[in-house]
């Protein structure tokens, strides 16, 4: 594949389409920057050679027109001195750079078209080349904008996370309150009732698990 045939085919192609299709879009896009600076690189030469040619083409033309209009002054000033013979060897040369003519200007025409088109191509290549670059740079933000908040989300999760085990401690901090207050209230019921009132909470206790153990018994013998 030539030169220029790669650069039509880089020109017509959609990078976002390209960008579309692969895994690593940062890292696909930094080949095809590569690939397109190297082919810029190989196309600046060709661009070179082909205006070289179709300079070269228009001086040997512009050199043989000279020629050929010199040949007819020639033929003219020979008429005019009345030497016929000589006006029409002078004649007979302007035609033989005039077939030479001929057949230069299709090749020169054909050569600045070339150039012409080539120089096209290679604009649109760098066109592309500056649209990669900034795609590139816009990924290359993305990328860190998408670190950020994947950090950003891992460091949210840890604050959560020293939060959950916050409550944990503040909730195991409200039952050992509870069970410090409830034993106190043991503690006070207990000092507060004289022997002679456990004597008689006692007793009724004991008569309470009488009359739940009857109540059993009728129930079984039924």
């Amino acid at each position: 594949m030539s030169i220029f045939q790669r650069m039509n085919d880089i020109i017509n192609a959609s990078i976002n389409d390209l960008l579309d299709r692969v895994e690593d879009p940062e890292r696909m896009i930094k080949q095809i920057i590569r690939e397109m600076e190297d082919n810029i690189a190989q196309a600046k030469e060709g661009v070179i050679d082909a205006i070289a040619s179709e300079k070269q083409l228009e001086k040997e033309l512009e050199r043989h027109r000279k020629q050929a209009d010199n040949w007819h002054d020639k033929a003219r000033q020979a008429l005019a001195n009345d030497k016929e013979e000589l006006a029409r060897s002078a004649l007979a040369q302007k035609k033989e750079i005039d077939r030479i003519i001929e057949n230069l200007e299709p090749s020169w025409e054909s050569a600045a078209q070339t150039s012409q088109r080539l120089k096209k191509q290679l604009k649109a290549l760098e066109q592309r080349l500056d649209e990669a670059k900034r795609k590139r740079t816009t990924l290359q933000a993305r990328q860190r904008a998408a670190q950020a908040r994947t950090q950003m989300s891992q460091t949210m999760d840890t604050f959560q996370n020293g939060l959950d085990a916050q409550h944990k401690f503040d909730r195991m901090e409200d039952k050992v309150s509870e069970m410090e207050a409830r034993s106190e209230a043991i503690d006070e019921l207990e000092d507060d009732n004289t022997p002679l009132e456990k004597e008689f909470l006692e007793m009724e206790i004991d008569q309470d698990i009488e009359a739940e153990l009857a109540a059993m018994k009728k129930d079984l013998d039924k």
